[in-house]
């Protein structure tokens, strides 16, 4: 269980970094701002860069890869059909809660999970490609539509393919595709780029808890509470179900499926929330939420599963 202690140790010093950072007020009245579009539009496209260009892509067509994907859509139309015709909330705000209820940081957090709990890092490397290559593009370009006076298909479709995120992802997957070798002369400035786009994000978003408190903002309450519990408590269910009696995985695929999709939310909800300027507040709420509930329930599934 070491593996879950280091991960949320490492985004926790982070976090509280950021948080002290904000309180006293080191950066200044735009430093959050400053740090979320260098997140966006710098660092966060070499980071996606790096990780697909390294990666094998066939274990996104692991066993992992249907069970994890499904999970996720089946939690994004059960918030999104709550959100946007119960609660008739606007088509961003609507976007970044069904994020947060099943976007899973499957990276900062995933990785040392997946190596320490699972006995492997690259379990996790299925819900890492699946969700940059299928999941980002479709939440951008409905960012971009709602976000847009002019939401004409033609020009949302220009927007989001000129968005460095999917430049970054699309040009990663080619290398993978092609297995090209960069040399380290051309890898190396590129990983020392990237390594700086979790801190920042991290930092950031501690910076954004400084002077909150969790639950206050007038409206967002229920929102929050919704996405927070089907992501920890909903969607792990949906991943066991579908591994169980769906997908009838073996023990320690199905283990793996489960803490997958216990992950707290990414924090990347909260960087396009920030960017997007819509449902901070919200995605905020969950990051902090999901993060703080995640280990009792990461703990039980590898006590009842393992």
């Amino acid at each position: 269980m070491i593996g879950i202690l280091t991960g949320f140790a490492v985004i926790s010093v982070a976090i509280l970094t950021g948080y002290i950072v904000g309180r006293i007020g080191l950066l200044g009245s735009q430093g959050r701002y400053v740090l979320s579009r260098l997140s966006f539009f710098v660092l966060n496209p070499f980071l996606l860069f790096t990780v697909l260009a390294d990666a094998d892509l066939t274990t996104l067509f692991s066993a992992l890869l249907p069970v994890s994907a499904i999970a996720a859509v089946v939690i994004f139309l059960c918030y999104g059909v709550l959100a946007r015709l119960l609660w008739r909330r606007e088509l961003g705000v609507t976007v970044i809660g069904a994020l947060g209820a099943g976007y899973v940081n499957g990276n900062n957090i995933g990785i040392p999970i997946a190596t320490y709990v699972l006995g492997d890092g690259s379990y996790s490397a299925p819900v890492i490609l699946v969700q940059l290559l299928v999941f980002t593009p479709v939440v951008l370009a409905l960012l971009d539509a709602s976000s847009a006076t002019d939401a004409s298909f033609g020009k949302i479709m220009r927007r989001t393919l000129r968005n460095p995120m999917i430049i970054g992802a699309a040009l990663g997957v080619l290398v993978a595709l092609l297995d090209i070798d960069l040399p380290p002369i051309a890898m190396d400035p590129l990983k020392l780029l990237a390594g700086a786009a979790v801190p920042v994000l991290l930092i950031s978003f501690g910076m954004s808890l400084n002077g909150q408190r969790v639950l206050t903002k007038p409206g967002t309450r229920r929102d929050v509470l919704l996405a927070t519990s089907m992501k920890l408590l909903l969607m792990p269910v949906v991943a066991w179900v579908l591994g169980r009696f769906v997908f009838q995985l073996d023990d320690h695929a199905l283990l793996a499926v489960v803490v997958l999709a216990a992950l707290p939310s990414a924090q990347n909800v909260f960087n396009y929330a920030q960017r997007y300027e819509t449902g901070e507040v919200v995605a905020r709420d969950i990051v902090f939420l999901t993060t703080l509930g995640c280990p009792p329930i990461l703990f039980a599934s590898a006590l009842l599963l393992a």
